[in-house]
């Protein structure tokens, strides 16, 4: 598949055949994930691969709890959930310029490393969900994350259980402009 053909086939996937997804593919999602750009090239993301079913059905117990339970059934369908988790700060240039522009670079840099993950995935036949809608809290506790890393994306990974249509898109006329808004 080219690029724009992974681009253009790739959907969101909510439900998920009963099968593992192997750690191989995984690790070719997270080197992908390796490879994106980051402010800086503080690189702060780190990614939990949750595929033992007992502990990530554990997790999904507690992170989709009261307003966040809509969720739970995407994280319980899916064989693997990987925690793209990152240092807030990045690295010393990162947390000034934090400072100074307001900009949480980290954020961007996660949903770089992110997209990256889910792109992969498509080339490789396998399907995701981004999830954002989470206790960040009981994640970062879940995980034993260390002092000053968050938990801000959760992509469910495995085999496709369904094909969803193309959702509707702007008009390419109406996002694009030059030199002025």
């Amino acid at each position: 598949m080219t690029l724009d053909e992974i681009i253009q086939n790739r959907r969101s996937i909510r439900k998920f055949k009963a099968e593992p997804v192997s750690r191989e593919l995984i690790e070719k999602c997270v080197e992908a994930a390796r490879l994106a750009p980051s402010a800086c090239n503080s690189q702060p993301c780190r990614y939990v691969i949750l595929d033992d079913e007992k502990i990530k059905n554990e997790f999904c117990e507690s992170v989709f709890t009261g307003l966040y339970k809509t969720c739970k059934r995407i994280g319980l369908n899916a064989p693997v959930l990987i925690a793209v988790c990152a240092k807030a700060g990045g690295n010393l240039e990162t947390g000034v310029g934090q400072i100074i522009s307001g900009t949480k670079y980290y954020l961007i840099d996660q949903g770089i490393a992110a997209e990256h993950i889910v792109l992969k995935a498509q080339e490789l036949g396998l399907g995701t969900c981004w999830i954002g809608w989470f206790d960040p809290k009981k994640a970062k506790k879940f995980l034993k994350l260390p002092f000053g890393v968050k938990c801000e994306i959760l992509i469910a990974v495995g085999l496709p259980d369904e094909a969803p249509s193309p959702r509707p898109r702007k008009q390419f006329k109406d996002i694009i402009s030059y030199n002025k808004y």
